[in-house]
């Protein structure tokens, strides 16, 4: 000590307070109450302070929204006043004060629930080509092609950005690494991969064989990946087809897989892949519509040993009754080992247990209420995604969910084999909603769902739509301006019509519908 009549300096205690000054307003809080935002937050490193410093720290920020900012760091939630601000504004000053993570975890909505959901808002395309592929990040963001660009919306669906790649229609996308993309396109050869953070395209994978002149120029119709590999599908003019296995480090061909050739339904290429972490195998389908119906395979490939470990066909398998009666289209059940369909004719919704599948392993799921049995219809267009143990299936414009009821036994009978009070099915919008777009795409992503609908004419005029859906009891908010005009539904559910002139003959609304089928975390009062 240099002067023995000045106290030393003393470090200061979590219950001391401390005085800030935020754009000329005073707050007076706690060392503790600053020190939730982490070790690597500003507000903490302001902590270290001698707590004999009379002077209050200043910081040139909003006082309104920092008021919001440290209720946040006192309750983990968010205050009434917070709807005051957009949610780009409350993104941005938390991102100042290096607490993001906190206010991504009072913002995000609690676990998906479909039955409880309504639509919110509409995102509308300001830029050239329709919605045509969407992927979705673990956080609940989501990157949408339209045409040959990309945009990408972050975790609270604020507009991230927009790239333009060298593809002129592109029909798949796989986020395979957080800020990359495989991308494929039905009228430009070759899978290539995006980086959103550099903007600039990293390499391309061609399916090619010296051997063979039929493999050239070959397109991708799906892409899947595991946290080792990308899988993706490959057809050639000619059609031939194949699956290629690549390593997502080297970005090189490990594998090919299933190579085949022909125009009948069970040699069509592979129109959806899905990864199985639980036995590392590969489920793909495909699904082709006629005069004479639906027809199509599911197969299931080992990439370790290089072959297929089952398959099914249809129509061609299966018990006779339902003979006719193909899938409509096919998704499975990560979480719960599960294979589910749609069937084209009855409209059913069947299940199969991926660790017993058999020449018939289809179970047909049925609800107790009669109202809500399906009224099958040949001309209906059927969709089903499968996300946090539910079956979401879009029926022309009417989405409904299939939830597992909890202690539920698993009443078959085994001459129809039909499965009664096992799943319960519900209506997720409203009768209106569904006159509002054929549902073409659905995806699920944290606690959302996406839902791309088309092909609605309105006065000769298409829509194309992006909508968000919450709980119908609470408020739901989000922030703005995007590149994209983005709407915001009120509790009437009306929507505002937009209208872009395409040329001097047609005129079309475009839109991506967008479903948050949760409900949003209450704001505390």
């Amino acid at each position: 000590m240099e002067n023995g009549n000045h106290r030393a300096a003393t470090a200061p205690r979590t219950d001391d307070r401390i005085k800030l000054n935020v754009g000329g307003k005073l707050f007076e809080t706690t060392i503790s109450t600053i020190q939730a935002g982490g070790p690597d937050s500003l507000l903490a490193a302001l902590s270290n302070r001698t707590s004999d410093d009379p002077d209050p720290v200043f910081i040139d920020r909003d006082p309104e929204i920092f008021s919001v900012i440290l209720s946040l760091l006192r309750s983990d939630g968010l205050p009434s006043t917070a709807r005051r601000f957009s949610k780009q504004e409350l993104a941005d000053e938390a991102l100042y004060y290096g607490i993001e993570s906190q206010l991504k975890s009072a913002m995000l909505p609690p676990p998906l629930s479909g039955i409880d959901a309504s639509i919110v808002t509409t995102v509308q395309p300001a830029s050239d080509g329709l919605p045509s592929a969407i992927t979705a990040g673990t956080d609940g963001s989501v990157w949408i092609a339209h045409g040959g660009q990309i945009s990408s919306y972050d975790w609270n669906l604020s507009h991230a950005g927009t790239i333009r790649t060298h593809l002129e229609d592109i029909n798949s996308i796989c986020r395979v690494y957080p800020e990359i993309a495989a991308v494929g396109s039905e009228t430009d050869p070759g899978l290539h991969f995006y980086d959103f953070s550099g903007v600039r395209n990293m390499g391309s994978i061609h399916w090619t064989d010296p051997t063979d002149p039929r493999i050239f120029k070959a397109r991708v119709t799906a892409v899947s990946d595991s946290p080792s590999s990308v899988f993706a599908g490959f057809d050639c003019p000619h059609r031939e087809n194949c699956i290629l296995v690549i390593d997502k480090l080297t970005l090189k061909i490990v594998s090919e897989l299933s190579r085949q050739s022909g125009s009948s339904a069970k040699n069509l290429a592979v129109g959806k892949l899905t990864w199985l972490p639980e036995t590392g195998l590969i489920v793909g389908s495909s699904v082709t519509s006629g005069a004479f119906g639906y027809s199509g395979y599911i197969r299931m490939w080992d990439p370790r040993l290089n072959e297929v470990v089952w398959e099914t066909n249809e129509p061609g398998s299966g018990r006779s009754s339902r003979f006719g009666d193909s899938f409509a289209d096919v998704d499975v059940d990560v979480e719960e080992s599960a294979l589910f369909k749609v069937c084209s004719k009855s409209g059913d919704l069947a299940m199969a247990d991926l660790r017993n599948l058999g020449d018939d392993p289809w179970v047909y799921l049925q609800d107790k209420n009669p109202s809500m049995r399906t009224k099958g219809s040949a001309n209906c267009s059927s969709v089903i995604h499968c996300y946090k143990s539910q079956a979401f299936v879009g029926r022309d414009g009417a989405l409904e969910v299939w939830s597992r009821l909890p202690r539920a036994e698993n009443r078959v009978d085994r001459e129809s084999e039909v499965c009664e009070g096992l799943y319960r099915r519900n209506f997720v919008d409203k009768e209106e909603d569904a006159q509002r777009g054929i549902i073409k795409k659905i995806e699920g992503s944290g606690n959302r769902l996406f839902v791309v609908r088309e092909d609605v004419e309105v006065d000769k005029l298409k829509e194309f739509a992006l909508v968000a859906s919450h709980s119908r009891d609470q408020n739901f908010w989000l922030a703005g301006p995007l590149s994209w005009d983005f709407h915001v539904m009120n509790a009437s559910m009306r929507f505002l019509e937009h209208k872009i002139k395409e040329d001097s003959y047609t005129a079309c609304t475009r839109f991506l519908f967008l479903f948050l089928l949760s409900p949003i975390k209450p704001l505390r009062e």
